[in-house]
């Protein structure tokens, strides 16, 4: 083993490391590893920028705009108000919720799509009286498996296919994957509608209903000067029986704490009140005179509504106290309230260190919605007032932008199958001409256009890939493939294909998807060439394997979007991801050898 192999290596567990303890966004761990493999000479310039041109990375980049002004005209929020209908059987209202979330996930990118599930399901849970929790989890995950169905249906794909491309293979088809989504996505949806139901049900999961913890924040006041609420005591200050709202404690200027808090306990200037509640009824707080949030920041007097954001863990913000992150000035909104799945944070707002998944509870100009609701800092932003009412008026353009967009390159392949004189179109090409179509018809501006592209998720697609083509220049592919064969070597085909699964599934829980399949696509390449099989079938498995994150919220989108709403643990994931896992792999280990014989 070469110096430089040792080098790389060490170089990736450390990057590994950095980004599983939350210090910084996967992007800038991942940025700087690469940095620092070409400043070592590990890796040429020349070749590390090459993930940076792979048409994955503009593929990807145009799909955000196309999912965009699916969003932006209202396409989307259509289908979501059709899906639950008038049922009220908690099941039912599931088997309408995962089957077209894991249908237009082939399609559409899965953030948008789980974004604008959430309010819907949540108001169903409401209506039939179950715990969110019971129905989030399964739109995540049948978001995840839909994606596995066809060439756009996740970055990982695009990535997998370019690299096969790369190395002088065929490119993945637009549908040829479906062979084993397919069959994934009906068992995994089978699953999810049945044990995987039952398996949410052990545990009374935070929601929006009936329980005591159900998405509580704990909420920071301060009493203001002049308030009416000084020198009264707590009960005269209506503060004893407030609806949906507990005061918990009492914190004095000079750093004493009353808690438990007694009704004859009076309120005196600049106290900060805590309370626990659920974001409906914080809003009440907003009507008590002389209450301010704990920034020192006076929004009475303006008008402002009240959001709540899921933070990204591409976020800045990411590993910083609220206080050093400078929340106020940046977004010009007040921060109320965090509530952080499974854990009651009970420090001083200031001083909490945002973490991915954690959700904030907002106080801001109207104006806070479209402005930041792309930004790569939040996964999600809901306004629990009423949000703009979306254009309809270009919701057939976009479905038909979109409906070319999957058509014309199957199209393309098959009349190349039966005319190979015929060239096939790449969905690259494709991708960017209907970003110039969306935009000429209208169905988004050129501002939205660019505010909706995850630059951070690109960041992390090209630097995987130039990390994947410093394992291949360095040696340290061959030498990773080299020992995995030498422990595996008396094993059957198919058990390198569930070595490569598992590895990859444990490399996209860590990063992500597109991340995982970069990295590990070139060892697996060295595996098969080594064992003297086809590449393919274990391109095939990658690329299943990276959408296969079910036991950990942080390596998808799509887990971290309804990680906080849902109020779940990360034992919720093990517990329901987990066996969703063994299908996936048990159905990827029966099919894939069938179809692309190894």
């Amino acid at each position: 083993m070469t110096p430089q192999v040792l080098l790389l290596l060490a170089l990736l567990v450390g990057m590994t490391a950095v980004i599983a303890r939350d210090r910084v966004g996967p992007d800038l761990a991942m940025f700087g590893t690469l940095a620092l493999a070409v400043g070592m000479g590990i890796v040429d310039i020349r070749d590390a920028g090459i993930g940076f041109a792979d048409p994955a990375v503009m593929t990807v980049g145009a799909l955000f705009v196309v999912a965009a002004a699916i969003r932006e005209t209202g396409a989307l929020q259509l289908i979501t108000r059709a899906v639950f209908g008038d049922t009220r059987s908690p099941r039912v209202g599931l088997v309408r919720l995962v089957l077209p979330t894991a249908f237009f996930s082939a399609f559409v990118n899965n953030t948008p799509i789980v974004a604008m599930f959430i309010p819907a399901t949540r108001s169903f849970a409401r209506r039939v009286k179950q715990s969110p929790s019971r129905f989030l989890m399964p739109l995540g995950f049948a978001a995840m498996l839909g994606g596995t169905c066809t060439l756009i249906g996740t970055s990982a794909n695009l990535v997998v296919s370019g690299r096969l491309e790369q190395a002088g293979l065929e490119p993945l088809g637009m549908l040829e994957l479906a062979w084993v989504g397919v069959p994934t996505v009906i068992l995994g949806l089978g699953y999810l509608t049945t044990l995987g139901w039952r398996l949410l049900d052990q545990r009374k999961a935070p929601g929006d209903i009936g329980d005591k913890e159900a998405r509580e924040y704990l909420v920071e006041m301060r009493v203001a000067k002049g308030s009416p609420l000084v020198g009264k005591s707590v009960a005269d200050g209506g503060l004893r029986h407030l609806p949906g709202l507990f005061l918990a404690e009492i914190r004095r200027e000079d750093g004493s704490v009353l808690r438990p808090v007694a009704p004859h306990d009076l309120i005196e200037v600049e106290d900060h009140l805590v309370l626990s509640g659920l974001a409906e009824t914080v809003a009440d707080l907003r009507a008590l005179p002389g209450l301010h949030p704990v920034e020192d920041v006076d929004v009475q007097g303006l008008e402002t509504h009240l959001y709540e954001v899921v933070m990204s863990h591409r976020s800045r913000l990411i590993g910083r106290t609220v206080r050093e992150s400078g929340f106020r000035r940046r977004f010009d909104a007040a921060i109320l309230a965090i509530h952080r799945a499974g854990e009651r944070i009970e420090s001083r707002i200031g001083d909490i260190t945002l973490r991915p998944g954690d959700t904030l509870l907002l106080s801001a100009s109207p104006g806070f919605w479209s402005t930041w609701r792309d930004s790569p800092d939040f996964y999600m932003v809901g306004a629990l007032d009423q949000q703009p009412p979306p254009k309809h008026k270009n919701r057939r353009a976009a479905l038909v932008v979109l409906s070319l967009l999957v058509a014309i390159p199957v199209g393309s392949t098959v009349l190349h199958s039966f005319s190979p004189g015929v060239p096939e179109v790449s969905i690259a090409v494709v991708a960017l001409l209907a970003v110039v179509a969306l935009v000429a018809l209208g169905c988004i501006n050129a501002r939205q256009a660019r505010s909706s592209v995850d630059f951070g998720v690109l960041i992390v697609i090209g630097s995987a890939l130039g990390l994947a083509q410093a394992l291949t220049d360095s040696g340290a592919a061959e030498v990773l493939a080299g020992g995995l064969l030498g422990v595996t070597g008396s094993l059957p085909p198919v058990a390198l294909l569930a070595v490569v699964y598992l590895l990859t599934v444990c490399a996209a829980a860590m990063l992500s998807n597109a991340a995982g399949a970069a990295l590990v696509f070139p060892i697996a390449l060295s595996l098969a060439q080594a064992a003297g099989l086809d590449v393919r079938p274990f391109a095939i498995v990658v690329a299943l394997a990276a959408s296969a994150g079910f036991f950990s919220p942080v390596g998808s989108n799509a887990s971290l979007l309804i990680y906080g709403p849902g109020g779940y643990r990360f034992s919720d994931f093990v517990r329901v991801g987990l066996p969703l896992n063994v299908i996936c792999l048990a159905v990827a280990l029966t099919i894939v050898p069938l179809v692309w014989p190894l």
